[in-house]
């Protein structure tokens, strides 16, 4: 095995868990730079690293460092120094302010800001309060010296230090040593391997039972991830028992405790046994029962009354409903929980109108939700009305309970302040999320669940929507009937065309159109053509009209590289755009960005998209709206990323002018029927699909979505939230 030291130049690429990283390291004593490969989260930008490996010859990339063990150092080097304070490590300090330091105080620069924090005073810009930053913020960094120690002796990366001391402040080393698994579950980008790396090296047994349960409690998470609430008990153990390398009867015993404990639930469904999480088990069982409880406390009209105040009101709004809309709207009149489901084109918009007025009529007051800001942006223009995030209307805190759920101002001792709720989007709320939000439902209020059943469903657990359907206990109405003419354009008319198995039809320049690609590369190349000249010749802003979406993040037409690509074509660097670089990202004046997390304080939450309007030392300002702006320090920017492209799952609630989305062959996994629904019927007034046509034709093929385990409808089913079929 060979070593290679050196600094940190830059990031090519960094995986969100930070798993794997390929960077460039200037080595020491040699000229060039060496394109590194490792299985560990991205150094900083002028870090010293010291790596052993083995030199690899890659097909497509050349010569590469692959390392097996990566070792980081504060820098040394003039440049290293400066790259270094320049990367957003430290609080307060950005590019400008990074060499305005270095070129003060030299080497000594590390030292000052450590033991001489009042000089930095000395440097332009830097006053009292900035000064104590940087101090503080440093020796946050320095605290970290002892963890990274103890993980470098136990051979794991150092990388993980930052986010350990930040779980456990001064408790991490006692942790680390004596329940090691604990940082799988409490801290982000470690999973289960690397817990158990630090586990084996602090001496616990491959066959303890600490972390055969670890290991369950691993598999369980990793279900949980790919949206089941539960899985078969013999799947489970075999996961657990692969991942552990440990054979299944001791796995099976562990179980058997954990269950015993009640540290783990279970259901009995015939001769099956479904293993859950606690609290899954608890969200799903809570939602049936909190469904059927609102079910029996509101209180209903007489349908013949509520088919009259709907005809009133399409008397007194000139509007004649279709006879399946009249019904949804009189629904809410003399239902307590109902659903309106439907396609692009169906009229959902006039039912929900038609919904709050005749609630209103009736001296009911109506509150508007949906999950995502970009929806309920959505919903409160279609509806005149105001709408919120869910997490706004519980007031969300953005603290995390002992069991991971989120922290919210409303529950059942807090309930919200509404005779009707409105939810829109519900395909995109998970079961932990409903729960949630229904407990926090006044008895005796209305809840009327709107939503494309077809669509994708929630990133997290559960099959909510569609399993409230299924289970045939909640009244409902799904649309069928398409409004929209084919003179209006055939987006809607492909859609459902999709949506029912068949190819959709293509026009060459039209509203509809497909462009044949004979490789990725060639596609990648088109979509940056697309979005830089072809569409805005039709009158389209690549920024502001068009957004491109993909299936998958990795390959050449996923949302990594074509967000590299469309930010050097519509956004590329000039001496007056001011840059801000972190470890994996560029940010700069005038680049399109998404926010990956909720943040609470600021106002801005997971999927919201804005525009970056000014760069500094400082950090980086978003415009969001005309009524939102948020300004984020260096530190904080791993809450951004590059929206030029995004996900289909990340567009869910959101409506753009144009949608691109390349479909090739390496996105076979992702080549699934609703998929394809779903960023169809993101585009209001132009679809562009490029790749291979077989790809296409394999998306609306696959309509064999994957099986979610729930068992919601079930427990809806059964009298009393309690399904029969569980015992």
């Amino acid at each position: 095995m060979e070593t290679l030291e050196g600094t940190a130049q830059s990031v090519v690429f960094a995986a969100p868990e930070g798993g794997f990283t390929v960077f460039r390291l200037r080595p020491s004593g040699r000229r060039g730079l060496v394109t590194v490969t490792a299985n560990a989260p991205a150094p900083l930008v002028g870090q010293e690293i010291a790596l052993s490996g083995e030199w690899v010859q890659h097909p497509r990339f050349g010569e590469q460092f692959k390392a097996a063990t990566l070792r980081v150092s504060a820098p040394t080097s003039l440049a290293g120094i400066e790259r270094f304070l320049a990367s957003g490590a430290i609080a307060g300090v950005g590019e400008a302010m990074a060499h305005r330091l270095v070129q003060k105080f030299g080497k000594e620069t590390l030292e000052i800001i450590e033991k001489k924090p009042s000089r930095l005073t000395e440097v332009a810009g830097v006053g009292k309060k900035t000064a104590a930053k940087i101090h503080a913020s440093y020796m946050e960094k320095e605290e970290l010296r002892e963890i990274m120690l103890w993980l470098e002796m136990h051979g794991v990366s150092g990388a993980y230090a930052a986010r350990i001391f930040e779980t456990y402040s001064s408790f991490a080393i006692e942790v680390m040593e004596k329940h090691p698994y604990r940082l799988a579950r409490d801290v982000a980008g470690i999973g289960f391997l690397t817990a158990d790396a630090i586990a084996k090296s602090a001496g616990i047994a491959e066959d303890s039972k600490e972390r055969i349960e670890a290991g369950l409690g691993h598999a369980l998470l990793t279900v949980s991830q790919q949206g089941h609430c539960c899985i078969p008990a013999p799947a489970l153990t075999e996961r657990a028992a692969k991942l552990l390398g440990t054979p299944t009867e001791e796995v099976r015993e562990v179980l058997k405790e954990a269950l015993a404990a009640e540290r783990l639930a279970f259901e009995e469904v015939g001769a099956e046994t479904l293993i859950y999480p606690p609290w899954l088990y608890r969200a799903e069982k809570r939602t049936a029962q909190m469904l059927f409880f609102l079910q029996q406390k509101a209180a209903v009209l007489p349908a013949e009354k509520a088919a009259a105040i709907v005809a009133d009101w399409e008397r007194a709004a000139g509007i004649t409903l279709a006879a399946e809309q009249q019904q949804a709207v009189a629904a809410v009149l003399d239902h307590a929980v109902f659903v309106l489901t439907g396609g692009p084109g169906t009229g959902k918009t006039t039912v929900v109108r038609g919904m709050i007025a005749v609630l209103e009529s009736q001296g009911l007051s109506v509150l508007l939700g949906a999950p995502t800001g970009r929806a309920a942006k959505r919903l409160a223009e279609a509806t005149g009305r105001k709408a919120e995030t869910v997490h706004r209307l519980l007031g969300a805190q953005g603290g995390i309970e002992a069991d991971g759920s989120p922290v919210f101002e409303k529950d059942a001792d807090d309930p919200l302040d509404a005779d009707a709720i409105i939810l829109d989007e519900v395909s995109m709320m998970d079961i932990v999320l409903m729960e949630h939000f229904l407990e926090a439902v006044p008895e005796g209020a209305r809840v009327i669940f709107v939503g494309d059943v077809d669509q994708l469903p929630a990133v997290g657990p559960g099959s909510v929507l569609k399993d409230i359907l299924r289970s045939g206990a909640v009244p409902s109405v799904r649309l069928k009937e398409v409004f929209r003419q084919s003179g209006e354009g055939t987006i809607v008319l492909n859609a459902h065309a999709i949506n029912r198995g068949r190819m959709p039809q293509f026009t060459a320049g039209g509203d509809f159109e497909f462009l044949e690609m004979p490789d990725e590369e060639t596609a990648a190349r088109r979509i940056v053509a697309l979005c830089r000249e072809e569409l805005p010749r039709e009158g389209f802003s690549a920024l502001e009209a068009v957004q491109v979406l993909s299936p998958m993040h990795r390959t050449p037409c996923g949302v990594d590289n074509l967000n590299r690509l469309l930010q050097a074509a519509l956004n590329p660097p000039a001496p007056e755009k001011a840059e801000f670089r972190n470890s994996t990202l560029t940010f700069r004046v005038g680049d399109k960005v998404m926010q990956t997390k909720n943040d609470y304080t600021k106002g801005v939450f997971n999927g919201d998209i804005g525009f970056i309007r000014e760069v500094s030392a400082d950090g980086v300002k978003v415009r969001y709206s005309d009524e939102l702006t948020a300004d984020y320090e260096p530190n904080e920017l791993m809450m951004l990323t590059l929206a030029y492209a995004m996900s289909v799952h990340k567009s869910q609630g959101s409506e753009y002018p144009v949608i691109v989305l390349p479909l090739v062959a390496a996105h076979h996994i992702m080549l699934q029927r609703n998929l394809l629904y779903t960023a169809v019927t993101r585009a209001k007034k132009k679809v562009v699909l490029l790749g291979s046509k077989a790809a296409v034709f394999t998306a609306v093929s696959n309509d064999k979505t994957r099986r979610r385990y729930t068992l919601l409808a079930e427990r809806l089913a059964g009298a009393g939230g309690e399904s029969p079929l569980l015992s």
